[in-house]
Formats: C-alpha cells, sequence, structure tokens
C-alpha cells in the first residue's frame, strides 16, 4: 500500500512529465502559425488554397485566414488580432503604415475589376468606360447591388461613382442597393436578380452561379486592383508574431511566393499578377 509521501512523489513525477511533453516538438509545432487578416476577394477566388499549402510546405508556418472586407481587416489588424495584414485598398493601407500600426507596406500583386451584369445588357453600359457605364445605370435606375462593406472593393465602387459625377452619399440612385456582404454573396444577389455588380475579376473566374450574367466593363486603367501586405507592428501590439509575419511577407514577394501566385488559373487563365519585384 502507497503511503502519502509515496504519493505525492508519484504525483510530482507525472507533473514533470506532462510539462516536458508540452515542450516537445510536436506540441511546439502547433504554435507555429500566424494569423493573417484578408479580404473575401482573395479568399473566394481560392488562391489560399493553392498559395498557402505552398509556404506552410516551405517554412512549417501555418496561416490562418479571417477573410472580411478591407476596411474590417485593417481593424483587426489595429486591436492586434491578426499579425499581418493582405488587403487591396493602397490609400487606406498607406493610412495604416502613417498611423504606426505597421512599418512598412509591401506590394505584392494586381488583378483587375470589372463590371459584371446581365448579358442583354439593357443599361447598354457594355464597353471599357466604368465611369460612362455607371452614369448609364444610375440614368436608368438599373438594379445595382453594392458590397456596401467598407471592403477594398466597396471603395474602389465608390470612386467610379464620384469620377462618374455621382455622390452616393448624397443620395443613391434608384436601384442601387446595399448588401453589406462579401464578394461572394454579392454576386449570389446580383446573379438571382439579373443586377449589375462591380467584381475583383479572380472572384468572378471562381464563381459558379453566374446564371445570366457577364463581364461588360473592363480594360480601363482605373479598374487597376492592387494588394499590398503589412505586418501588425509588435511597438502597438507586443504579442503580435512578428517573427513568423516576417517570415510570410518576405515569402510572398521573394520568387518562390510570386511564381506561386502565377501559376494560379482557372481555365487556363491566370487570376493574380505578381508585381513585388516592379
Amino acid at each position: 500500500m502507497f503511503s502519502r509521501r509515496h504519493l505525492l512523489a508519484f504525483a510530482g513525477a507525472a507533473g514533470l512529465a506532462c510539462a516536458a511533453l508540452a515542450f516537445t516538438p510536436a506540441a511546439l509545432a502547433q504554435d507555429k502559425f500566424i494569423v493573417m487578416a484578408s479580404t473575401t476577394s482573395t479568399e473566394q477566388s481560392g488562391l489560399f488554397t493553392q498559395l498557402l499549402p505552398t509556404f506552410t510546405q516551405a517554412t512549417g508556418i501555418t496561416v490562418r485566414v479571417v477573410a472580411v472586407g478591407t476596411g474590417q481587416a485593417l481593424d483587426t489588424g489595429r486591436r492586434g488580432d491578426a499579425d499581418i495584414v493582405f488587403v487591396h485598398d493602397q490609400v487606406a493601407e498607406e493610412k495604416f503604415v502613417a498611423e504606426g500600426f505597421s512599418t512598412q507596406r509591401r506590394p505584392v500583386m494586381y488583378n483587375d475589376f470589372v463590371l459584371i451584369g446581365p448579358k442583354a445588357d439593357p443599361a447598354g453600359t457594355r464597353g471599357k468606360d466604368i465611369a460612362a457605364a455607371l452614369q448609364k445605370l444610375a440614368t436608368k435606375g438599373s438594379d445595382f447591388i453594392s458590397r456596401g462593406d467598407k471592403s477594398g472593393t466597396h471603395a474602389a465602387e465608390l470612386r467610379y461613382w464620384k469620377t462618374a459625377g455621382i455622390d452616393i452619399a448624397a443620395a443613391k440612385p434608384a436601384g442601387y442597393k446595399e448588401c453589406g456582404c462579401g464578394m461572394g454573396p454579392a454576386l449570389n444577389i446580383a446573379s438571382s436578380s439579373n443586377a449589375y455588380v462591380l467584381a475583383d475579376r479572380g472572384t468572378w473566374l471562381n464563381f459558379k452561379n453566374r446564371g445570366e450574367l457577364a463581364v461588360l466593363v473592363e480594360g480601363d486603367q482605373r479598374l487597376f486592383n492592387q494588394y499590398g501586405v503589412m505586418v501588425v507592428n509588435p511597438a502597438k501590439h507586443p504579442h503580435v508574431k512578428k517573427d513568423l509575419a516576417q517570415a510570410f511577407a518576405d515569402w510572398i514577394v521573394a520568387p518562390a511566393g510570386q511564381a506561386a501566385i502565377a501559376a494560379y488559373k482557372i481555365g487556363g487563365e491566370q487570376l493574380f499578377f505578381p508585381n513585388a519585384q516592379r
């Protein structure tokens, strides 16, 4: 029969063994991850399904993606709830750096925005001029689905309306509807209601529920869509995993990461174009 002294000694040894197990390589590997705040457009385009496993294989670091609009992604970084931010609104990104939430913004890749709408194009928007197309939508009161979520796509859309001489904040055209949703859901709403919508090309190419929708406006230089990456500044949030996040930022702009971006295609069509080395 064990005495109290023997039981205490056994419990102490077991405790030390458990503590030792907690620091095994397998246990440590589980902590080798970062949280990345990114956009619904990058996530719903399918890019991360190719990109992130390649990065993990090269570095042993896993990436947990929080996919929201660019504005929300930047706010996630501001709160210190992400280690790195990967978004597409250069003005907002530069403000993020100016506020001290990151020390550097690095360009990564680009694609473009396109105006999607019914193949019959009742508003007559088809062409290369996004401002002229939006003027026609406003004049005819055509149904238009806005993400309305402070995303990079939403910010771009508002700039295009302004270029068309239309102040959405002052008076929304008839047919203008805000869904407050991601790119995929916005496209689904447009498909079900045969409405117009601004989308990034990557999500559109990966979108399956197209119905009667088609690309109507493309090729306008103003539709250029740049993506950037920023590591959250540990001076603002000491708990962020700066070194692991920096490893991703360095990899995504290096030849291996850029090649992985260029290799992602759907139906033979490239979705994103790396330009970190420009």
